[in-house]
């Protein structure tokens, strides 16, 4: 029996082309202002629990035109419910509670780099997770020019909202996993 899985996603700092420069524009730093997860049954696949929250960046307090129009995140909502990147971090981590971690990229390495770059490693200590797109390329799902909130849809499956939330693109790559086991793929929860 596979044990539940927590598939998530990262925002973060961005701006109009940031993307295409790797961020290395003056002052362009990916710092993270939302994590989203689900819980998900590694057995049945079925949605057990979410997660979300939003976290007040440091170096560029002010998010982008660019950034508010994409997530729909405004400076105002955060002032009001950010939190500090640490204590965000904790509860993630608390509501993954040492379960398997999933994301379509490297979400972990983004969440690390941001603890490296604010000076706190030991707020994300030595926490990986999976990497879908791996999974996604050995069963044969073009990726290029695909994000993780349109992804579901991309495989067949149904659309699970806008994207660019973190909760709506995690449960947009469960949708995914889900749609493809269903169809034949392995799913790629079971062996984690």
């Amino acid at each position: 029996m596979a044990p539940d899985a927590i598939v998530f996603d990262t925002e973060f700092t961005a701006w109009q082309g940031s993307m295409e420069r790797h961020w290395s524009g003056p002052g362009e730093f990916r710092e993270i202002v939302q994590i989203g997860g689900v819980s998900i049954d590694g057995a049945t696949l079925a949605e057990t629990g979410t997660f979300s929250v939003l976290i007040k960046p440091v170096l560029n307090p002010v998010m982008s035109d660019y950034l508010v129009t994409l997530t729909r995140i405004t400076n105002e909502r955060l002032a009001v419910e950010g939190t500090d990147f640490v204590s965000g971090v904790q509860a993630f981590l608390k509501f993954a509670a040492g379960r398997p971690m999933f994301c379509y990229g490297r979400d972990d390495k983004v969440i690390a780099a941001n603890a490296k770059l604010l000076g706190v490693r030991e707020a994300w200590p030595r926490v990986t997770a999976y990497d879908l797109k791996d999974w996604l390329l050995r069963v044969g799902i073009p990726l290029t020019g695909i994000h993780s909130g349109a992804l579901a849809e991309h495989v067949g499956g149904v659309s699970q909202g806008i994207g660019h939330d973190a909760v709506t693109d995690s449960r947009s790559l469960a949708e995914a996993i889900r749609y493809l086991v269903a169809r034949g793929a392995p799913n790629p929860l079971a062996g984690s």
